[in-house]
């Protein structure tokens, strides 16, 4: 008989989560239609990407289309996005390897805005799953489930989370189930290399 933290675990597992999520993205990404490599308009440039990321989120949710908001707000997801991989000023960044095709061109910045949405869609899956499993236990279950889970997993912890009884893990077991999904993942990519 499995327990709940194994059911949970189950539901968590990347190929359900994480991996599932970046299915429905790349296959978003593939079918994003797009007429040139290039563009050289920076409002051309706003508007493309703004598409594409309603275009990724609806993927995403299982919506024939993202209800529109207003261009500036969608763009400003776009900006928060765009800095963090291209830094302080990503949204230069990105226009300049658009316009010019350089480093792979627009369609490598369309894959980095991808790769962020499976990042965020992922974790919020996680997150949601792990929180409505959470709330359901008192505190004894949640003890006795943070205890089970150092028993299993304790080889592939770092020793300074399981030391002194695990005390760390269990105060923050809510996170470690959140990155639990990436630990998997990582491994099952160790495994296969």
């Amino acid at each position: 008989m499995t327990t709940r933290l194994e059911r949970l675990l189950d539901g968590i597992d990347p190929d359900r989560t994480l991996e599932e999520v970046a299915a429905r993205v790349d296959a978003a990404l593939n079918s994003f239609p797009f007429e040139s490599a290039e563009t050289t308009q920076w409002d051309d440039f706003r508007v493309l990407l703004v598409d594409f990321m309603r275009h990724l989120e609806a993927a995403v949710l299982h919506l024939r289309t993202m209800p529109e908001a207003s261009l500036d707000f969608e763009w400003g997801c776009c900006v928060r996005l765009l800095d963090r991989d291209y830094g302080k000023s990503g949204q230069q960044a990105a226009f300049e390897l658009a316009r010019t095709g350089n480093e792979g061109g627009l369609y490598a910045v369309l894959k980095r805005l991808a790769e962020r949405v499976i990042e965020k869609y992922g974790e919020n899956e996680v997150s949601a799953k792990v929180g409505r499993w959470w709330n359901t236990l008192d505190v004894d279950e949640q003890l006795a489930a943070a205890t089970e889970y150092i028993e299993k997993y304790d080889h592939l912890l770092p020793s300074e989370l399981t030391e002194r009884g695990g005390i760390r893990i269990k105060g923050n077991f809510i996170r470690v189930l959140e990155e639990h999904p990436r630990m998997i993942q990582r491994m099952r990519r160790v495994g296969r290399s």
